[in-house]
């Protein structure tokens, strides 16, 4: 029996498709495929399986000019997530395979994922007979039974050329991005010690996306006020409520002119009525929903980041509560099935009943939108609860499924009444609105007709009484900050990133300290925001204004048609920016002499702290990220961990390099750890900012040849390490990862052993507690045993997760452990016991 393998993008969908063919929640099953019988393997990837970046050597920030990024550093697909091994895992699932049916999102992204996968799989799979197709693409846009079902019955090829200009914008952002951040970063980290940035960040398209912001927040500082003039006249009639007229020359500029309006129409005492006008009027019904308009909707109306509505609209997706979430388009396809999705919704308590109405009086064709040929429009799926999505995917969910059924709906119709008046020589209106039938709106009450008081019962000729005229006085506003839904409308307007990379480019220059998020979601720059555009304008405008970039993805978009070169396109837009690159650094005084106005010089930054092994004098400490030490007298800046507090450590120094240590900690629930400031190794590499935790020196009493105690229990590379200022809650802490183990809580002492357990080799522990609370048995009060293996600890040991004050990515490295006997010496592999996880008691925070 031939076998087919079937990839899907994440593993809640493989589980999807796989119970739709096999019934049930298996990944292994039988059935038929090109007329024959063949067992069906389904697996997953958990998105990219590869990334690009640049070989080893480019990555060193000192070694490299970034101006060699453009042309010379050769890049190379690394894989995406290592820990993973998913290149291995395919090709043990993919061998002796026959066929393969790609499952990937159905986006250009997952076309480029689909090559991943066959450059992984296919030297591992049976060779094909003849001209047999043997690698499947399927294309689907929801998690319904009927959908992919269909699309095993229409099962085509991956799109390479859709694939390649993935490739394209992924090498254009690396060689672009890397150099100018590079360069840009080292020259004013290295320069001012406040702008309380870790990285100073640019991007093809988060540059514009931050100079859009930026651009809102000049016009609102350039914004002068100017008075302006209204004439206000309230007049009544009988018991009928006063009614307050607006003026029909709407305003003036100058007082004297509004005072002259002001006492012609005095000079009246009587309204006059000029004419009575109705007119029905409608206000149409929503367009089918795409993904930049939901992205505008949970901003503005649910208070949702882009990025996090896109976390939770995949996860409704991948569930198979809604259709794709990426799509650009807003119109239903003609076979599209408006009355079985509706019907889903049916049995809501909250929109049952009108979708019953709706079903039994007939639907409406919804409105004609853009068809752009990808996905069809979000559209919720099947019916679901608040208590099956949670809070936030429910909010959504509740969004998708109104904003689907209103259009289908009937437009909301409403009368509209004008009554125009004449005081002496001015004319004045005014107006208001009785809603006919709600329409639509009574799934989406937002949008509906505010009630207002009725108008008085009138005709041509009528008079009211004039009660008072008079001139009232206001001024111009400048416009506001703006929001992210303002921000997604020009993104979409200038073609800045697409439907999926909207919301990463918004959520970067948030992470990167170039706006904060108001109330209302409003993005206000920053400082360093500010400086950082006008720099850019001043050095080349290009850098910063939409244009280019948005003629960047026209060709990729021409890539993924097949009408435009790959290679050609991306040296074509590579060459612009080289030469750009080049007159920015060149030029890049200009960006400097901002950054002097706002920004304070490092040497005048932070707080005297430790001393410098070098000269001796006081380094000072500077908290603004990235955190770091500045030595004023020898001009030199010591990188530091980040996240954390940082604080001196006994007046210790450092036995390799004189330098005073510090401490690093995140928390009392967190990691802490004594660190040096420049440390050189005895391969005589200096390494600023590593933690003495990582030091490998032979008889230093905070190295880690000194307290490490066993490789950790979670990851590959880490090494448990006491904290020896952790009492009375004593804990050792991964120096790798953020696995915490807690243990001996209120012992007296607890010492590491220069000796190694003979089972599992990891160091033994002296632990000494006060003889009124000790919790050894027999009343020991001190015990020597392995934190993992003796019997008389397991009930004194938990595995815990440090808690982190952001999360903290750590560079792996060489493990070092503990070896047997009294000779401290780096170990290469210490042994995992089998029962290490056993021996602790697992509770995770």
């Amino acid at each position: 029996m031939r076998t087919v393998l079937m990839v899907a993008e994440k593993p809640s969908l493989a589980q999807s498709i796989a119970k739709i063919f096999s019934k049930r929640s298996v990944h292994e099953y039988t059935g038929s495929f090109v007329g024959q019988n063949v067992r069906f393997k389904m697996t997953s990837v958990c998105g990219h399986v590869m990334s690009l970046d640049f070989i080893g050597k480019y990555n060193n920030w000192d070694k490299v000019d970034p101006a060699e990024l453009f042309s010379k550093a050769p890049t190379e697909k690394k894989e995406a997530n290592p820990k993973l091994n998913m290149v291995k895992f395919l090709q043990v699932e993919a061998k002796g395979c026959d066929y393969v049916v790609l499952w990937l999102d159905c986006d250009k992204e997952g076309e480029n994922i689909c090559f991943e996968v066959l450059d992984a799989i296919q030297p591992v799979m049976n060779k094909s007979y003849g001209n047999e197709c043997t690698i499947c693409r399927a294309k689907f846009s929801s998690i319904t039974d009927t959908d992919i079902c269909n699309a095993m019955t229409r099962l085509g090829e991956p799109n390479k050329n859709e694939a390649l200009s993935v490739d394209a914008r992924q090498e254009l952002d690396l060689r672009i991005g890397c150099a100018f951040t590079r360069f840009q970063t080292k020259y004013f980290q290295g320069k001012y010690g406040n702008l309380d940035s870790s990285l100073i960040s640019f991007g093809p398209c988060q540059t514009p996306t931050l100079g859009f912001c930026v651009e809102r927040h000049d016009k609102i500082q350039s914004f002068k006020p100017e008075a302006y003039w209204v004439v206000q006249a309230k007049v009544s009639s009988g018991k009928d409520s006063p009614l307050i007229l607006d003026w029909d020359r709407v305003r003036v500029f100058d007082r004297d002119v509004g005072q002259m309006f002001v006492n012609v129409a005095k000079t009246a005492k009587e309204a006059k009525v000029d004419s009575v006008t109705k007119k029905e009027k409608a206000k149409q019904r929503s367009i089918a929903l795409n993904t930049v308009e939901m992205l505008r909707v949970a901003s503005s109306a649910l208070g949702m980041s882009p990025q996090h509505t896109m976390q939770i609209a995949e996860r409704l997706y991948t569930q198979g509560y809604i259709s794709y979430p990426r799509t650009e388009t807003t119109h239903y396809p003609e076979n599209f099935d408006l009355k079985g999705t509706l019907k889903q919704q049916a049995n809501s308590c909250l929109w049952g009943e009108m979708v019953k109405a709706l079903l039994s009086e007939g639907i409406n064709r919804p409105r004609k939108g853009v068809d752009a040929g990808d996905h069809p429009p979000i559209t919720p799926m099947r019916a679901a609860s608040e208590s099956e999505l949670g809070s936030n995917g429910w909010r959504l969910y509740d969004y998708i499924t109104r904003h689907f059924i209103a259009t289908v709906s009937p437009d909301c119709k409403y009368l509209q009444t004008t009554i125009s008046f004449s005081i002496a020589t001015e004319s004045f209106t005014c107006s208001g609105k009785t809603l006919i039938s709600a329409g639509y709106t009574d799934v989406m009450p937002w949008q509906g007709i505010a009630q207002e008081e009725a108008l008085p019962v009138c005709e041509r000729g009528d008079t009211f009484t004039v009660d008072e005229v008079k001139l009232l006085e206001k001024q111009t506003n400048p416009p506001d900050y703006l929001t992210e839904a303002e921000l997604i409308t020009l993104m979409e307007k200038h073609g800045i990133g697409t439907d999926a990379s909207i919301p990463v480019h918004i959520n970067n220059i948030c992470q990167r300290n170039y706006v904060t998020v108001e109330s209302g979601r409003k993005l206000k720059p920053t400082n360093l925001g500010i400086v950082l555009v006008h720099g850019y304008y001043k050095i080349d405008a290009d850098l910063v204004l939409p244009t280019i970039r948005s003629a960047v993805e026209k060709q990729l978009n021409l890539i993924s048609l097949g009408k435009a070169n790959f290679h050609q396109v991306l040296q074509h837009t590579l060459d612009i920016f080289k030469r750009k690159f080049h007159y920015f650094v060149d030029s890049i005084a200009g960006m400097d002499e901002l950054m002097e106005v706002s920004f304070s010089p490092i040497a005048d930054t932070g707080k005297p702290l430790s001393r410098c092994g070098k000269c001796h004098r006081f380094m000072k400490y500077i908290q603004a990220k990235p955190s770091r030490l500045h030595c004023s007298h020898c001009d030199k800046t010591y990188s530091l961990p980040q996240n954390g507090a940082i604080k001196l450590y006994k007046e210790l120094k450092c036995p390799l390099d004189e330098f005073e240590l510090v401490l690093w900690t995140s928390g009392s629930r967190g990691k802490s750890y004594p660190v040096i400031a420049l440390i050189m190794s005895f391969l005589f590499l200096f390494r600023s900012g590593m933690g003495c935790n990582e030091c490998t020196h032979p008889s230093c009493q905070h190295s880690l040849n000194s307290l490490g105690i066993s490789q950790c229990v979670e990851c590959e590379k880490g090494v448990l390490v006491f904290d020896p200022t952790s009492g009375p809650k004593w804990r050792m802490a991964c120096n790798k990862c953020n696995v915490v183990v807690h243990f001996f809580e209120q012992a007296h002492e607890v010492q590491v052993s220069q000796d190694s357990c003979d089972s599992c080799e990891a160091s033994l522990v002296i632990v000494e507690f006060n003889k009124t609370c000790s919790p050894l048995p027999d009343g020991e009060t001190q015990h020597t045993g392995c934190v993992f293996c003796d019997p008389a600890f397991q009930d004194l040991v938990e595995l815990k997760h440090a808690t982190m004050r952001h999360p903290m990515h750590r560079a792996g490295g060489a493990r070092r452990g503990r070896g047997k006997g009294r000779g401290r010496r780096p170990m290469g592999n210490p042994k995992k016991p089998k029962d290490k996880m056993a021996a602790l008691a697992a509770y995770f925070v």
